[in-house]
């Protein structure tokens, strides 16, 4: 059993959708950032920079992991699955997964913040993390117009790049410039995992109702 701390954030997401691919059985555990619980004392012992995701193993002796890219690498390893064990392919994987860490995440999340939260408007800021993020887009839809994933199989890094391609709209960009990653986006996106991936922890619900429900739910597919 995984122990999946978690909130609704697109580097959350990542793990659910790998989680539901790998059908590893886990529980949620929602940890709600307006109440600042990522910074409490119990949860800083399973990540000490105080952000979700992380994931306790139970079948591990009790083995924690934080950081969205360190734990589909863990999940990844520990299942042998979308992950490739040959050298040459593990290391295209590792090479998009780091790009996203790097470079699509941070990039896009200054986006999400400058254009829709941050109290100033400030629109040289905001062209500045937007065209960053379109230009991180190209490459992805340069790279996709000779194979149908990152990696050429499907593997972590789509995994990893999806729950942020899927948040173009609240960063103020289109995809209609970019047709390979359309192509991409809406396939993957038909994925039954990452459908139901998507939704963990659902969106939309009161917080109050979704910690009560987190009480009595265990995912066990």
């Amino acid at each position: 059993m995984i122990d999946f701390y978690t909130w609704s954030t697109p580097n959350t997401r990542k793990v659910s959708i790998a989680l539901e691919e790998m059908a590893l059985p886990y529980e949620i555990k929602l940890i709600v950032l307006k109440e600042q619980q990522q910074k409490q004392p119990k949860f800083l012992k399973i990540n000490p920079n105080g952000r979700v995701p992380a994931i306790i193993d139970r079948e591990n002796d009790d083995f924690a992991v934080f950081e969205s890219g360190a734990i589909l690498i863990y999940l990844a390893e520990k299942t042998g699955m979308f992950l490739p064990a040959e050298v040459q392919s593990r290391s295209l994987v590792l090479q998009w997964l780091m790009w996203q860490m790097g470079g699509l995440g941070p990039m896009q999340g200054q986006a999400n913040v400058f254009y829709r939260y941050f109290p100033e408007k400030l629109p040289s800021v905001i062209s500045r993390y937007q065209n960053e993020t379109r230009r991180l887009y190209k490459v992805m839809n340069d790279r996709l117009a000779d194979e149908a994933y990152l990696a050429r199989d499907y593997s972590i890094a789509d995994m990893a790049c999806y729950p942020w391609v899927a948040q173009h709209e609240w960063s103020g960009i289109s995809l209609e410039d970019f047709p390979n990653l359309c192509r991409w986006f809406e396939a993957i996106g038909e994925r039954p995992a990452v459908k139901v991936g998507m939704t963990i922890p659902e969106p939309q619900r009161p917080p109050d109702k979704m910690l009560e429900s987190a009480r009595h739910f265990v995912k066990t597919s």
